[in-house]
């Protein structure tokens, strides 16, 4: 157990986490592998179910036909977390359960191997708020849903679960309703390097962290690792905090999403104080009014990945309000971002670099301290200027990735690699640029 945060009560917060010791900027706070996980349905194909690394080709599990590994190794280590998995998959064939419902199931499997399971954690399942007495009864029925789909899921194994189910699981776990409930509540969405969703994982320690608008650390994944990592200088006894959701959105949609999704009003300074709402809304509201309607459709549109269509909508929507709505308002940098990563899709480069130099101004301006999202956005931009030959850019923009990334991700992440070969590969380039015209 790190000794450098413990457990406590926080004033009108429940259970939170504080420092014992001073922590400085950048500093790894804590590192945790999850109770359990499990690699997102969208990306099943995709990526290991082990390891979590991302690979062309992977070996499928031959009684399932889900499951897949980078090969016989990650196979075998996974093998006593996916056998009963495995019978229970088969069982719904050819249906595919929820995310929420496969981690519930895997959580259920873990507290039943004792040898996965952790005798340090300063948050026991059993703690987890479920928040069910303070759900709509919308919601309610939502979740009422995914547990009757977690009983049929586990039917096949169910003979065997029943009695070790009693003996093993907390009180409050037996029940699908209070399990998935407190799932839903307390996982975690598990990243790549460039803040992808990859995957869902319950870390109970790490649960124990309040949110804040405007965090002291942030959370970065290595495969299914997680890494809590300090963005700010924190003192002795005072509280740990992260952001639960994207902090770049009005104050009213932070705290109706973390009220729908918490169940709680965030009261942070920056909610306090709707610093950043002005900035945010920039701009003549008559021209900004039609980007901001057109979201939810182009949001569509992504999910299905209509790229083609996202870029044509975004290009018509963005070219006549101009110098009306400056790059910082909410809606127009939403919009940028959608025609960047559509740009990049379609291979179309120039376009990926034009619209992804207009993010980097806001983004400094909402993310000051150093912050993932951030770091990871210059590197994007730093991969065109690259590509597209526009070296000393790159550089510059590569330095200014680096200088973020070096505190959120911590010298030994594999982005960090990755960005330091681009700075040395940048280097390299321009000496011999200079080289041939001397």
């Amino acid at each position: 157990m790190a000794p450098r945060l413990e457990r406590f009560s926080s004033p009108g917060k429940g259970n939170g986490l504080r420092a014992t010791a001073r922590i400085r900027r950048g500093e790894l706070v804590y590192c945790a592998e999850p109770l359990a996980c499990c690699v997102s349905n969208k990306l099943a194909r995709e990526l290991c179910h082990h390891c979590f690394t991302r690979r062309e080709s992977l070996l499928r599990c031959s009684q399932c036909k889900m499951a897949r590994y980078c090969d016989i190794t990650c196979q075998k280590r996974a093998w006593s977390g996916h056998k009963r998995e495995c019978k229970c998959l088969r069982s719904l064939l050819p249906r595919i359960p929820t995310d929420s419902v496969r981690l519930a199931a895997r959580i259920i499997f873990a507290l039943l191997t004792p040898s996965q399971s952790s005798s340090e954690e300063l948050y026991t399942l059993e703690e987890h708020e479920s928040h069910l007495s303070s759900m709509s009864e919308q919601k309610r029925q939502g979740l009422s849903q995914l547990a009757s789909m977690l009983q049929l899921y586990l039917q096949q194994e169910a003979p065997h679960l029943a009695q070790e189910m009693t003996s093993a699981l907390p009180p409050s776990c037996r029940e699908p309703l209070g399990l998935i409930a407190k799932v839903t509540c307390n996982c975690f969405t598990i990243s790549d390097g460039e803040l992808q969703e990859i995957g869902v994982g319950l870390y109970p320690s790490l649960s124990l962290l309040n949110h804040d608008c405007r965090p002291n650390c942030v959370m970065v994944f290595e495969g299914t690792k997680l890494h809590l990592r300090a963005v700010r200088d924190i003192t002795p006894e005072e509280e740990l905090t992260i952001s639960y959701i994207e902090t770049v959105s009005l104050t009213t949609d932070r705290q109706r999403q973390l009220e729908d999704q918490y169940h709680f009003t965030c009261h942070c300074q920056r909610c306090e104080s709707q610093d950043m709402d002005g900035l945010m809304l920039s701009g003549e509201e008559a021209a900004w009014r039609s980007l901001k309607e057109a979201l939810p459709r182009l949001e569509e549109l992504q999910a299905e990945m209509d790229w083609q269509a996202v870029l044509e909508a975004c290009s018509r929507l963005l070219s006549p309000v101009g110098g009306a709505v400056p790059d910082e308002n909410l809606y127009k940098l939403r919009m940028t971002d959608m025609a960047l990563d559509a740009s990049i899709h379609l291979g179309q480069w120039e376009e990926a670099l034009e619209y992804g130099e207009k993010t980097l101004p806001p983004y400094r301006q909402y993310y000051p301290d150093p912050h993932p999202v951030h770091g990871v956005q210059l590197m994007r931009v730093g991969k065109l200027q690259h590509y597209l030959g526009h070296m000393e850019d790159a550089m510059d923009t590569f330095t200014q990735a680096y200088e973020i990334i070096k505190f959120t991700h911590g010298n030994d992440h594999p982005l960090t690699s990755d960005l330091l070969r681009k700075l040395e590969e940048c280097h390299a380039e321009m000496n011999q640029l200079s080289s041939s015209n001397n």
